[in-house]
């Protein structure tokens, strides 16, 4: 993102490691994980949310709105993971995420959540032009062209 500056981030112990943490100028620590696909080692997921324990959500799934004007930055950060990631695994062909839903969002499977389709804006800058981005429901696919 540009003119945002990303967090410090805490790179996994191993070069090829999958789960990255950084914490945010207001206390909030954050993780971003990778996980590949079962049928496609060359697939992954993304998934990033929030670790402490203040936002503990309620009941499994509810999505965590921390609201400390911090999300431009919370972004360029995550950004630059996934930036980081990709240049780690150059032969990954395919990224999914998808967002958790809030309460009145509906199901979180239908419909894409407010959580995806802000990711969704990130993607070209995130992934450059060589990857193209497809929304079915409430999965944003990532694919190498």
């Amino acid at each position: 993102m540009q003119g945002v500056e990303a967090y410090k981030i805490n790179l996994p112990s191993i070069p090829s490691g999958s789960m990255y943490l950084f914490v945010t100028d207001s206390g909030v620590e954050y993780e971003v994980r990778f996980g590949r696909k079962q049928k496609n080692i060359l697939a992954a997921t993304i998934v990033f949310g929030v670790l402490n324990e203040e936002f503990d959500a309620d009941d499994a799934g509810e999505y965590v709105v921390v609201n400390r004007g911090e999300i431009y930055r919370v972004m360029a950060t995550i950004s630059r993971v996934i930036q980081m990631y990709i240049e780690k695994h150059p032969r990954m062909v395919s990224y999914e995420f998808t967002g958790e839903n809030r309460h009145h969002e509906g199901d979180g499977v239908t419909v894409a959540t407010a959580r995806t389709k802000f990711f969704l804006r990130y993607v070209p800058e995130i992934f450059g032009p060589e990857w193209k981005a497809v929304l079915k429901r409430n999965t944003v696919t990532i694919l190498k062209e």
